[in-house]
């Protein structure tokens, strides 16, 4: 994805100080720059595809310096050719730096809160926008909180199972492709490419607009990414787990997550089946896990320990 320094001011209500043509330059890196030794005259590893972002900390600083210096070594950052320069509500921006962002085709932007609310939301927008992104086959639902990711070979009712657990009040997030990226370390984020968001694809009936139909409610951007359940054509020679002690996973980049495999016979629900996968991985994760429970339960009874059901027997 493109990003442009237009885009911040549209989405994070940027002022942008110098003129216009500056808004169309792009932003490559979802890291910040927090200039220190750079004002300081060190600038070898300053890497020039990253946003500037200056606070009252690297003012002050500034300050400190004569002004012929000061304005040297804003210069040669421009230099570098940044795509823009960003000061924090409290940094007063001098005439002078405005005339260097027209110079060098630099962007000069004013935000309207102070450096570290503007510094969060900044790294977690440009995270959002251009860390690396993966895209599967699948449905992405919000089941009871639960970002559920539903895969499978082509034909094998991943839509028609989204369709019903919509009617159920459960929420799509993306149909046919999800765009899955790692937001931090261990949290994975799933949404759906910008024209197919709200539709959904059945066969035998077409496109469908899931909140003309079924009303806003019923669609969200993204979700975080719980748990992955696999549809496929059941299969006679396959044991599949039957007490669900044998835990599967994916991965995506560096994270893994919980996968299920449900197979598919005419008669299953399978919507019901899916709905249940998320609810009872949603217990494991709140610290109940059912499969565990029984397997103690008849651990205790083969060691001769009778349970509260039994005396009471």
């Amino acid at each position: 994805m493109k990003l442009k320094i237009k885009h911040l001011l549209r989405d994070l209500d940027l002022i942008l100080i110098t003129s216009q043509k500056t808004a169309e330059r792009e932003i490559k890196s979802e890291m910040l720059s927090r200039p220190g030794v750079e004002l300081a005259g060190f600038l070898e590893f300053f890497d020039n595809d990253r946003l500037v972002l200056i606070g009252s900390k690297e003012s002050h600083f500034m300050n400190l310096l004569p002004f012929d210096i000061r304005r040297q070594r804003i210069e040669d950052i421009m230099a570098k050719n940044p795509p823009g320069i960003l000061f924090s509500v409290n940094v007063d921006v001098e005439e002078w730096m405005i005339e260097l962002g027209e110079k060098y085709h630099v962007a000069i932007l004013k935000g309207k809160v102070r450096t570290t609310p503007l510094n969060g939301m900044l790294y977690q927008y440009l995270r959002d926008k251009l860390a690396p992104r993966k895209s599967v086959h699948g449905v992405l639902m919000d089941i009871h909180g639960m970002g559920t990711l539903i895969t499978g070979k082509s034909g094998i009712g991943k839509s028609e199972t989204a369709l019903e657990l919509i009617k159920r009040g459960h929420i799509l997030v993306s149909d046919d492709r999800v765009d899955i990226y790692e937001a931090a370390p261990g949290l994975l984020v799933g949404h759906a490419p910008q024209i197919l968001e709200r539709y959904i694809e059945v066969r035998g009936i077409g496109i469908v607009d899931v909140v003309k139909m079924f009303g806003a409610g019923a669609f969200r951007e993204s979700k975080k990414l719980r748990l992955v359940v696999e549809l496929e054509h059941w299969k006679k020679d396959k044991q599949y787990d039957r007490l669900g002690t044998q835990s599967e996973t994916v991965k995506f980049f560096n994270t893994e997550i919980t996968k299920v495999t449900i197979p598919v016979l005419p008669g299953r629900n399978v919507a019901t089946l899916v709905e249940t996968a998320a609810l009872n991985q949603k217990l494991k994760y709140l610290g109940y896990n059912a499969s565990e429970e029984l397997m103690e339960a008849v651990a205790k009874r083969a060691k001769g320990i009778r349970g509260e059901e039994d005396e009471d027997a």
